[in-house]
């Protein structure tokens, strides 16, 4: 787990989430944890699922986009926000900006489902296309951000976004007694390094999943050395984006284990979850569940389904 030189940063960190949570109570849900027998059977432990498919703009990036638009100025506020997103992010981003009054410029790639680019719509975010990749995306913001003079409100690779991130493993550990693990998504590490904080230097052990089409993080902390993103063919998309440096450090820092599941095993979850749960979660959400009934960790397994934006034929498709 963290090196004892480590708990200095760490006690720092977990206060960063805990005023987070102050800031943004009123503004997010306080999402539930739903446990299912047929589950823990299958998994030979006890699951306890946080549901934040089921936060607004339907996944966890709410949190984190509030904590950093709510932490702005009231002069950026004006000048308004601007980020990238496949998704999830911008919808979140264009929800919190709705909050204070402001606009929101969402650079959106091309691959990103219809239902993510109409939540995005929905919630007033003005929606800028760019090609598939993050240099893509990273270009087209720069062109934004200097015809705006918009603030740009990173996904995951920012302090304000990462504590936001983290308040949802707050919520867990208090909502379920003597907690053995936590088990969540890995994109660009921002939801893994909240938790991470979080969590402090209790006896919980957060463990990342992802994607073996979208496997950087694992390389990253393997390797030592922060790996850049691979090509966007998973079906979890919202987990394409490389591991964030600030993520990266915190995270090799924790020494945290991925587990890498593929798409069929993400669908095969999704289905489990409808079934068993009766609640609709994205691809990237499912990895985590995917990934434990992999790996069939025992004791009490908090699970972290991330989002449930998706288009239902994706959960019914033939494999």
């Amino acid at each position: 787990m963290i090196d004892p030189s480590e708990s200095r940063i760490v006690r720092s960190h977990h206060a960063d989430v805990v005023s987070a949570a102050r800031r943004i109570r009123s503004h997010v849900h306080r999402t539930p944890v739903v446990t299912s027998e047929r589950l823990n059977d299958m998994a030979g432990a006890e699951l306890f699922f946080k549901c934040e498919n089921l936060q607004k703009t339907g996944a966890f990036k709410i949190r984190g986009a509030m904590n950093a638009v709510l932490s702005l100025g009231e002069t950026d506020r004006r000048m308004g926000v601007a980020t990238h997103s496949s998704g999830n992010h911008g919808a979140a981003l264009a929800s919190a900006a709705r909050v204070v009054d402001a606009p929101a410029w969402i650079v959106v790639p091309e691959t990103a489902t219809r239902f993510k680019r109409a939540n995005i719509e929905r919630y007033e975010g003005c929606i800028v296309a760019c090609g598939p990749t993050l240099a893509d995306r990273e270009a087209k913001l720069e062109e934004v951000l200097a015809e705006t003079g918009a603030t740009f409100v990173p996904p995951y690779d920012h302090d304000d976004v990462i504590a936001g991130q983290g308040t949802l493993g707050l919520e867990l550990v208090e909502q379920v007694d003597d907690l053995d693990y936590i088990w969540l998504p890995v994109g660009g590490g921002g939801m893994a390094a909240g938790v991470v904080a979080a969590v402090g230097e209790t006896s919980v052990e957060v463990c990342g999943v992802e994607p073996v089409l979208a496997g950087d993080a694992a390389q990253s902390l393997a390797r030592g050395v922060r790996q850049g993103p691979m090509p966007p063919t998973t079906i979890a998309d919202g987990l394409l984006t490389g591991l964030g440096r600030r993520n990266f450090e915190r995270l090799m820092a924790y020494g945290l284990r991925i587990t890498l599941v593929d798409d069929t095993e993400i669908v095969s979850a999704m289905r489990m979850l409808w079934a068993c749960l009766k609640l609709v979660v994205e691809p990237s959400g499912a990895v985590a569940f995917a990934a434990v009934l992999q790996a069939r960790p025992r004791g009490r397994v908090g699970i972290v389904l991330s989002g449930g934006n998706v288009e239902l034929d994706l959960a019914s498709a033939d494999d």
